[in-house]
């Protein structure tokens, strides 16, 4: 059966957001490309219509993952007034829910150990959505000059990346939640 180039196009995206999931679940070498398929609702052998390698998977779900969470991030940058955008993003970012739930959240904490093990491909694609994480970030801190700006968006990546996967390493639910508690706190107090 000759399948369309829509539906060729829909089972591309339905691949890519398969894989933009379970990598930020299981980390990028903790699925192989025949349980990926599986798991998208594919066969092993449709996978090299779609991708050239497992590693330009890995790169365009990178992409996929950092795309997929824009709208939130924009959202918890523009709603956030009191305290400013840094404790807006350390309000939303530093929960229990966005710990306990990798396949659905911010692919930083997820994936940066395991990119940094992975081709130039891989890393160039996490690279840019990192970058765009930190300009959108910078953008919202108006009032100081650029590279101050910029400075403290990576700071604040930084500081909340840390602190989740700190959060999600440890074993004792207690301290994970102080882990996530005292740096979303740290923010509210500037």
């Amino acid at each position: 059966m000759k399948v369309t180039r829509e539906q060729a196009a829909k089972n591309r995206e339905q691949i890519l957001d398969t894989a933009a999931r379970l990598f930020r679940e299981r980390g990028l070498d903790g699925i192989g490309v025949a349980d990926l398929m599986r798991e998208a609702g594919f066969t092993h052998g449709g996978f090299y219509g779609h991708f050239e390698s497992k590693e330009d998977l890995m790169a365009q779900a990178c992409q996929r993952a950092f795309e997929g969470k824009e709208e939130w991030w924009n959202a918890v940058l523009e709603g956030e007034k009191k305290g400013g955008p840094l404790a807006g993003l350390a309000k939303m970012y530093l929960t229990e829910a966005h710990r306990d739930a990798p396949g659905q959240g911010c692919p930083l904490p997820c994936l940066a150990v395991d990119v940094s093990r992975q081709s130039p491909e891989v890393r160039r694609s996490f690279t840019e959505g990192i970058r765009r994480a930190f300009e959108r970030l910078a953008s919202k801190l108006t009032g100081r000059p650029p590279k101050e700006q910029r400075r403290e968006a990576i700071r604040g990546w930084a500081s909340v990346v840390g602190a989740m996967v700190l959060a999600r390493a440890v074993d004792d639910p207690a301290l994970s939640a102080e882990i996530l508690r005292a740096v979303r706190e740290s923010f509210q107090e500037k």
